[in-house]
């Protein structure tokens, strides 16, 4: 592939619901650049995408570089990689039904970063396709910015292909290809009022344009393409195409208008020329025979082979050895790379994704890129306990790929928790961890870290006190104990010394050692204070052990003369959804023995919920939250306190951690 200035290059994003044909769309643009000489069937296996993947093409002395993106939105970790490279996008929507919810996720995330837009509407030569209903809801949330570049020629039985009203020639489908025709005329009286509406909108990007407009006079197609694609690119203006990918219908025209329309890295804000060189990587892959892949967006200046940068983030150096594009799947090695190119590095030994490169040390460093905090908990642990040290390894080497999980090791549950977007997220990342590094797991529930503390007082004696042959242990301590708003609360009230000052410390000790296990259920105790007061000792028995082993008797009796109960971790949510799902959620975060603080407007005629829940109640609230709201809910959550567990329901847990052990 030649090298291509940063006007030739296009940097575009296809986004849209699971389903509306974005793959068979990427399908359809290699078969069109004549790159591939098939195009799969709408009946053929539907693919699932977990990441999203980059490709560029060579059409018409222009640079393609596209990025396909996962159509489910537990992968949104991917979006946010892909919209840090791109300034325009692609929203593929399906034309035999209702928008849907990945159509309009993606329509809120380029509204936000204010990205160029076209929309596609796919599968309209389906007898179910219904282009004007799709207008329609755009037009529902854009008003006049929609604007349809095309209109269908016929439908259903009587589909032929469509016109094409900026350029006004049709393009009809023969039954193989689909091929440039005179528009017939028929279709003036269709075509000829949106045309109107495009030629206005044309008219209000400039005075003397508007001059001409109301005077009655033709513009030329220069002054049409220009005013239409500084309405793109402001986004006061949003086209609207229509086609086919499965037939190849319109596509051509959607490549030919990318370049026409959308806007160039220059346009984007990206400096023409630069005496330094700067990349961001947006996406990290983990490739089994080349090591760790880096995806970047060259942000100033050019990129070489064998040149020297530094990585901003860390301040350490590295070395470009080879750099790639990827074409057909294929990586193609190249020499240079202006401003604006998307490209691939491999062999980089120390940066991760979001980091900068520069070859300035200090210089250009690219703002984080902010992915979304999780939406669910789940554990994982090896079906083979043999495999634990490869899923660390595993678990590290994916979070490289994608930022948008976490993972800890709980030190309580002893759990390898995992934080991610959703079930669905959760289950690639199982598939990724057996095919890349051989490891099955089992997804488990989370137990829930509960705590023990006490209501009441008690004051009770601790006394050890064993006789063998040579040195006994004597060790004898007099403890009162009351609740505390601390962790934990120690003090010492003796007097005459009744317990030598240098026994103190580990009567403190002993205490610390059983806060880990309660009398409970075995769970950690909180929120306690222990004042030592009196006791006594032995001249020769007593010792350090002693005094630990009296304090740990007087604990254990203390705790259960002292009302002990069981407390649970309450969360605080935050849970984004449109106003028509309100009354399901409050219903709902009282099943669940939450309680809903208040409400407040959110953009987009969306309300935001604040609630508190117990956390035992949470950890499948996503794919709740997904079912309630047809996936158009969202939420965030953070942990506030510790809660008393009601009686019955503590009487069980009890139970069953009694069973377990």
């Amino acid at each position: 592939m030649r090298v291509y200035e940063s006007d030739k290059i296009r940097n575009v994003a296809i986004l849209g619901h699971s389903g509306s044909g974005k793959s068979n769309l990427t399908e359809a643009i290699h078969y069109t650049a004549g790159l591939t000489n098939r195009i799969s069937k709408p009946t053929d296996e539907a693919k699932f995408t977990s990441s999203m993947g980059l490709f560029s093409i060579e059409y018409k002395n222009n640079k393609y570089n596209f990025i396909d993106t996962p159509g489910y939105f537990d992968f949104a970790g991917e979006l946010t990689s892909a919209m840090r490279a791109v300034s325009g996008a692609i929203i593929v929507v399906d034309g035999t039904t209702d928008l849907q919810v990945g159509t309009e996720k993606s329509l809120e995330i380029t509204d936000e970063l204010n990205i160029p837009k076209f929309i596609f509407v796919n599968k309209i030569d389906s007898d179910k396709a219904d282009y004007e209903k799709i207008l329609d809801q755009l037009r529902d949330r854009y008003g006049k910015k929609v604007a349809p570049f095309h209109v269908p020629w016929g439908k259903a039985e009587d589909f032929k292909g469509f016109i094409n009203v900026v350029d006004m020639f049709a393009r009809e489908y023969n039954g193989k290809e689909c091929v440039t025709v005179e528009m017939p005329d028929d279709m003036h009286l269709q075509v000829d009022p949106i045309r109107e509406m495009l030629l206005e909108s044309v008219a209000e990007t400039d005075e003397e344009l508007m001059e001409k407009f109301f005077n009655g006079e033709a513009f030329t197609k220069e002054e049409i393409t220009k005013g239409l694609r500084i309405g793109v690119l402001s986004g006061e203006i949003i086209p609207v195409l229509c086609g086919s990918t499965a037939k190849n219908i319109g596509v051509h025209t959607l490549m030919d208008m990318v370049v026409d329309y959308l806007p160039t890295p220059i346009d984007a804000g990206l400096p023409r020329y630069s005496t330094v060189s700067v990349a961001q990587i947006f996406k990290t892959m983990i490739d089994p025979f080349l090591g760790r892949v880096s995806y970047a967006r060259i942000c100033e200046g050019d990129f070489k082979q064998e040149m020297e940068i530094f990585n901003v983030n860390r301040n350490t150096k590295e070395r470009i050895h080879k750099m790639f594009t990827i074409v057909n799947k294929e990586l193609k090695e190249i020499e240079t790379a202006h401003c604006g190119d998307l490209v691939v590095f491999t062999k980089l030994n120390d940066i991760l994704t979001g980091e900068t490169l520069s070859t300035r040390d200090g210089y250009g460093q690219q703002p984080d890129m902010d992915f979304p905090k999780h939406q669910m908990l789940v554990a994982i642990e090896a079906v083979n306990k043999n495999d634990e040290d490869k899923i660390s390894t595993g678990i590290q080497r994916l979070k490289e790929e994608d930022p948008s999980f976490t993972y800890y090791r709980n030190k309580e549950t002893k759990q390898l928790v995992l934080g991610v977007q959703g079930d669905i997220h959760v289950n690639a990342i199982k598939d990724k961890l057996k095919d890349k590094f051989g490891v099955e797991v089992l997804i488990k529930d989370l137990k829930v870290p509960y705590r023990e503390t006490i209501k009441g007082n008690s004051d009770v004696q601790g006394k050890h006190k064993k006789q063998s042959g040579g040195h006994g242990q004597y060790g004898d301590v007099k403890i009162k104990f009351a609740p505390s708003s601390e962790a934990f609360e120690f003090t010492e009230e003796i007097f005459g010394g009744s317990v030598p000052k240098s026994y103190i410390p580990a009567v403190e000790k002993g205490l610390r050692d059983c806060l880990e296990h309660g009398v409970l259920a075995g769970y950690p105790v909180t929120n306690i204070k222990a004042t030592l007061y009196d006791g006594s000792y032995h001249d020769v028995d007593s010792s350090e052990m002693a005094f630990k082993m009296a304090a740990s008797l007087a604990f254990k009796k203390g705790v259960e003369e002292a009302k002990p109960v069981l407390l649970e971790p309450v969360m605080k949510l935050s849970i984004v959804i449109p106003e028509e799902y309100m009354g399901d959620i409050m219903g709902d975060m009282n099943k669940k023995r939450g309680r809903v603080l208040g409400m407040e407007p959110f953009k987009n005629h969306k309300q935001i919920i604040f609630a508190e829940a117990p956390q035992a109640e949470t950890f499948k609230y996503a794919i709740d939250l997904k079912a309630m709201t047809q996936g158009r809910g969202y939420f965030e959550m953070e942990f506030v306190r510790y809660e008393e567990v009601p009686g019955q329901m503590a009487e069980k847990i009890i139970a069953e951690a009694k069973t377990e052990k």
